[in-house]
């Protein structure tokens, strides 16, 4: 009769006795679930202090009123708890760090240097906590989606870095695209398709556009700033002598507009510079005594520290439109008209500066 693994046990403590176990070489497989389990039964214990340390923000922050506080019944009204349940969740986080984070002392209670520095981390926790809450929160607002528009150089020197900003504060899901460009690549860019909107001085219109009035600017003379002009009092134009003009080509619109005001008014032109370059134009103008007439939006910001004279051109006004044009196929995404609303709002805002009683010209 073959021994059983309680007869080979029984065998194996008697004394002066060694057994070699040739029917079981390894651990058998009770043995093996045995320790298999233990196992498991281990890391879960080790996964359980885990989790009782992960999912305690409730935890965390009724310590941190304890802490602060110095009470327990203190905590739990700052905290809308009961003092007997402040009492069990500290209770929990003891165990669960294998720490003492307070000593009672007679209805106070005071931190140990564990729960000193355990009180560090989690401020800096709760506060990166409530950033990361604060950032995606403001993703799960406004619009989302993205936009192309168009916008000359005169739109985008003043007005479009403060109605960007108010934009994407409010709709941070949208992502905004602008083109630069001058009225005639804009237009055909609107025609196309390509572009939301965009917005060009007024012109007689195109097929497969729509348009309508967004902003009335005056113009204005620009000189560097070390100009005999006085800064911002009306000038009258003729009254210059010849001027030395930079102007745009021919294939800008504001070019026209700038010729019939001149010749309609007697004003004298030594010589003009053909520049269509808005960035290279102002830096021209600033560092020599050429002059140029330039939308008065695109100079609303020069009133304090200044690299230009500016002076409204009066007796008589000239002025700008600026108009919106749109495909007349398709209206404008829900993206596209909240910016075009924060657009038409900061351009307004800027251009009454030009609104104010003006002086007598000289």
């Amino acid at each position: 009769m073959g021994l059983r693994f309680h007869d080979l046990c029984s065998v194996a403590a008697a004394p002066g006795l060694r057994v070699h176990n040739r029917l079981a070489p390894g651990p058998t497989k009770a043995a093996s679930r045995l320790s298999k389990n233990s196992d498991i039964l281990g890391i879960n214990r080790s996964r359980n202090r885990i989790g009782a340390v992960s999912n305690s923000l409730r935890d965390i922050r009724l310590f941190v009123a304890a802490y602060e506080e110095r009470s327990f019944t203190a905590a739990a009204r700052r905290e809308n708890a009961t003092q007997s349940g402040v009492s069990q969740h500290i209770r929990k986080l003891e165990d669960a760090l294998d720490a003492k984070l307070f000593a009672r002392d007679k209805g106070r209670v005071v931190p140990t240097p564990a729960g000193d520095g355990y009180y560090r981390h989690c401020i800096e926790l709760l506060s990166t906590y409530a950033k990361a809450t604060s950032a995606v929160r403001r993703h799960g607002t406004g619009l989302a989606g993205s936009i192309v528009v168009g916008l000359m150089p005169t739109m985008t020197r003043c007005v479009l870095a403060p109605a960007l900003a108010r934009f994407i504060d409010k709709h941070p899901n949208v992502v905004v695209r602008v083109v630069e460009g001058y009225s005639a690549a804009l237009t055909e860019q609107v025609q196309a398709a390509e572009l939301e909107f965009a917005v060009v001085p007024a012109f007689s219109g195109a097929p497969g556009l729509k348009s309508r009035l967004f902003l009335q600017t005056p113009e204005v003379l620009v000189t560097s700033a070390k100009s005999a002009q006085t800064h911002l009092a009306p000038i009258r134009l003729a009254e210059l002598g010849p001027l030395q003009l930079v102007v745009p080509s021919k294939a800008n619109t504001r070019r026209r507009l700038i010729e019939t005001y001149l010749a309609s008014n007697g004003v004298a032109i030594e010589r003009l510079i053909e520049l269509d370059t808005m960035l290279g134009t102002l830096d021209f103008v600033a560092r020599t005594d050429w002059m140029a007439i330039l939308p008065g939006i695109m100079m609303a910001t020069e009133i304090g520290p200044r690299q230009f004279t500016v002076n409204p051109i009066a007796a008589p006004p000239f002025g700008l439109d600026l108009v919106l044009i749109e495909p007349a196929r398709r209206p404008i995404s829900p993206g596209a008209a909240a910016f075009l609303e924060i657009l038409e709002e900061e351009s307004a805002r800027l251009n009454r500066r030009w609104d104010a009683p003006a002086k007598s010209p000289r």
